[in-house]
């Protein structure tokens, strides 16, 4: 059977780092500031020999709806209303506070089952506040260590205990759900991983609630309310994907506390191991910006467009906020003719209008996601190559230093994602940066590699085939 447990909590308890020792990965960050998570954060945990689905959560806090604490306080409830047993986690060695005692009647109501979990217990300070967790009338406290690992095992044998209940009571809609199994199964590669970045506030997190369909990613007009890098399971047209939303990317130079540069370090790793990457601009504030053309993208957009090719990723660029554009088609013009300028290293990668807000130009977006996927994966036979590289060589041939001509001999590809060649030839080091853009600009041309990363490296050495 599997089993959802939410961690649910006052903000600095512990939940992250229990979470992330749950998960046996640092998934979520952790800091010693409180308020650090922000959005509500799935992944596979383990305990023993159960397997279960924990949702790491933000700290719950009294305020207005209306205010970013308030937002939080909503995507904490939605994860209580998911979770099926709910881990309400306090500080032993503050004790129980007045927050601490609002909260237990808050999930009283909500009818879950709870494990109430004294974290931080080790040691004589924190006795006293484990002692006090009895006030909150919500069963005997587990004594734990997050940090440290300590009560894993009381932790354990009350998680098979609730998860033994919930089977019995669900063992009439498991039966159910065995028929339909052979149904769900992925493909063999998993869901297509698939990651959002871009600049603070550019509509990321508004964006994929858009194309979910439901409030899941904590939004606003705060700049930064991103911290970690949020995975969503999600389905488009049968094919199963993997949502990431991330942090925005400032430079470097304006990234000063800790708590960013943890954020900008998973962004940058939700990047690495993505599959495909769409990177979101502001098209109204390029339309504010087209009367330059050097200005109409913001300098730290080339610099994240060309962090992901070099990153090797299949690419979109996503233009949000195109409902406040004025003037679409001078606007897409614009753009397009400065990804054309300003972006070599990606020419011809789809540029696609989007509104987050709206929900205009998802299914394009989508389509451009997958058919950038199917042609990062491209794989081309050595025939074929090798009679497109006679072409080329005869359309042009390479330079002739010391009156030498460099011989291209031979050309395979060796790997796909993104896709990456081998040309042997004699006198590697002589050939000139623009012959390579030359060989190049010609794959992209002849085969259809419009928009995606592609390696070229030189190997000297004869025509094994000779």
């Amino acid at each position: 059977m599997t089993f959802t447990v939410a961690i649910i909590g006052r903000p600095n308890v512990g939940k992250s780092t229990l979470f992330n020792r749950l998960v046996g990965k640092r998934l979520a960050l952790v800091d010693d500031q409180p308020g650090v998570t922000r959005d509500r954060r799935a992944g596979e945990a383990s305990l023993g020999d159960l397997r279960f689905t924990v949702i790491d959560t933000a700290g719950l806090d009294e305020a207005p709806d209306e205010s970013l604490e308030g937002r939080m306080r909503r995507q904490t409830e939605a994860a209580i209303d998911e979770a099926d047993i709910c881990l309400f986690m306090i500080d032993a060695r503050a004790g129980v506070t007045p927050h601490d005692q609002h909260f237990a009647d808050l999930l009283r109501r909500a009818g879950k089952p709870v494990l109430l979990i004294a974290n931080k217990a080790e040691g004589s300070q924190g006795e006293a506040g484990l002692y006090d967790a009895f006030t909150l009338g919500l069963g005997e406290p587990i004594a734990l260590s997050a940090e440290h690992g300590t009560g894993t095992s009381d932790l354990y044998g009350a998680l098979s205990e609730m998860a033994g209940a919930l089977a019995k009571r669900d063992s009439a809609e498991a039966g159910a759900d065995d028929n339909q199994e052979a149904s769900t199964e992925e493909d063999d590669h998993g869901p297509l991983r698939l990651a959002v970045t871009g600049r603070p506030n550019v509509g990321k997190s508004t964006l994929i609630n858009a194309i979910l369909g439901e409030e899941r990613l904590l939004t606003g007009p705060e700049a930064g309310i991103t911290r970690d890098s949020i995975a969503v399971e999600w389905q488009w047209r049968d094919k199963p994907i993997r949502l990431f939303d991330t942090a925005g990317l400032r430079r470097r130079s304006r990234v000063e506390n800790k708590l960013e540069k943890l954020s900008v370090a998973d962004a940058l790793r939700a990047v690495k191991f993505a599959e495909v990457v769409v990177v979101m601009i502001d098209a109204a504030l390029a339309e504010a910006q087209r009367s330059d053309p050097n200005l109409i993208f913001e300098k730290q957009d080339l610099h994240i467009i060309d962090l992901v090719a070099r990153e090797g990723r299949a690419l979109v660029i996503a233009a949000n906020k195109w409902d406040a554009v004025t003037d679409p088609k001078a606007t897409l013009a614009a753009l397009e003719e400065a990804v054309e300028r300003l972006l070599p290293q990606v020419r011809g990668v789809a540029l696609v209008p989007v509104s987050g807000r709206s929900g205009q130009g998802i299914d394009r977006l989508m389509a451009a996601a997958l058919k950038a996927y199917e042609v990062w994966q491209t794989r081309l036979s050595t025939a074929r190559l090798n009679r497109w590289l006679t072409d080329m060589v005869d359309r042009h041939p390479p330079p002739a230093p010391s009156g030498r001509r460099i011989k291209l001999r031979y050309m395979t590809q060796v790997k796909a994602r993104p896709p990456t060649f081998v040309v042997f030839c004699s006198m590697p080091e002589h050939l000139p940066d623009s012959y390579t853009r030359y060989l190049v600009n010609g794959l992209r041309d002849a085969f259809g590699l419009a928009g995606t990363p592609i390696r070229l490296h030189y190997r000297k050495g004869d025509n094994p085939y000779v």
